[in-house]
């Protein structure tokens, strides 16, 4: 593969050019890399690219809340409920970090996130409660775990991106 010619580009003298100065010109940033300035946020996203890039980050998030509730409880012997616990704190701070800047193209704003500490707090109750009682419900097991945490999980999904989407990141 023969390397472009870089010496008619203005200022180069095609000596200096390397593939790392290729790669940093395709990089694709990540969600919480992009810039976030009032004309983005002024632009609203449609319904299916919010739906796709919420369900994107709650399939990152759910993976840090079950992988955080697994470690703790089958390899350190922590407690269902508070295993639980931390993995939904873990995952659900990783989301709204993703979500409002990904996701909804939200600009920083106290008042949206407390609305978000308040829907998170409900949403938490909502899904340890059905977890633990799923838990308890079905026989124990690592399997069974992962079958409560997925329907607990799609409940506090449902209600978190409604929420979200017409309340909380309300397009215009």
């Amino acid at each position: 593969m023969s390397t472009p010619d870089r010496s008619a580009e203005e200022g180069s003298t095609g000596d200096d050019w390397s593939p790392e100065d290729d790669e940093l010109q395709h990089h694709v940033p990540l969600p919480v890399e992009l810039p976030l300035t009032e004309n983005i946020a002024d632009a609203a996203l449609d319904l299916k690219t919010q739906v796709l890039r919420f369900l994107a980050t709650g399939v990152l998030s759910a993976i840090v809340d079950q992988g955080v509730n697994l470690i703790l409880h089958f390899v350190f012997g922590v407690g269902v409920t508070l295993a639980k616990a931390i993995g939904f704190v873990l995952g659900t701070t990783t989301a709204y970090l993703i979500n409002r800047r990904w996701t909804f193209n939200a600009a920083p704003s106290r008042a949206r996130f407390f609305a978000v500490v308040a829907l998170y707090g409900v949403t938490f109750a909502v899904q340890v409660g059905i977890y633990t009682w799923l838990y308890q419900a079905l026989p124990d097991g690592f399997w069974y775990a992962n079958v409560a945490f997925v329907i607990a999980q799609g409940t506090a999904t449902v209600i978190n991106f409604l929420v979200q989407r017409f309340v909380i990141f309300k397009i215009r």
